[in-house]
């Protein structure tokens, strides 16, 4: 399984849970330390847990292995590794502190969102401001 894939069924899961502003970040073209990060939040650390427990046991059965976890106690902040895929769950608070987006603003983004057809990627256009919204493109100039 390709990286990507694993990323957007991750992003899946999260959904699947009900966590919200679901984004994947494409780092392949950078210096970064996996090829995707799937970012989500979680309205309590409750959900926090319960989204990444759906990630973990779902995730294993595709046969992903999760190397390594970080915020198991606090579950403010808690990081899934599987290596080319690193998963990042936060408390709405947590998020918007840390704003790990804005460090990857130049990085292809897709945002995962729940809809009555089922999950939707949406890949973003342009760069992101710091509002979160993403700068409109410019129409190339109609040639005469």
């Amino acid at each position: 399984m390709t990286s990507r894939t694993l990323a957007r069924k991750i992003a899946s899961f999260a959904v699947g849970k009900k966590a919200s502003g679901v984004v994947l970040l494409d780092l392949r073209k950078h210096d970064a330390p996996a090829d995707f990060f799937v970012v989500c939040t979680a309205d309590s650390s409750t959900q926090v847990r319960a989204v990444a427990e759906e990630i973990e046991e779902r995730a294993a059965e595709l046969g992903a292995r999760l190397w390594h976890t970080e915020g198991r106690r606090a579950l403010s902040w808690l990081l899934l590794d599987f290596v080319d895929v690193v998963v990042h769950v936060f408390l709405k608070e947590v998020r918007q502190f840390y704003n790990l987006e804005r460090l990857w603003v130049d990085v292809p983004r897709v945002l995962v969102e729940d809809t009555e057809r089922g999950v939707v990627f949406h890949p973003v256009r342009g760069r992101v401001r710091r509002s979160g919204k993403s700068a409109p493109q410019k129409k190339p100039a109609k040639r005469k």
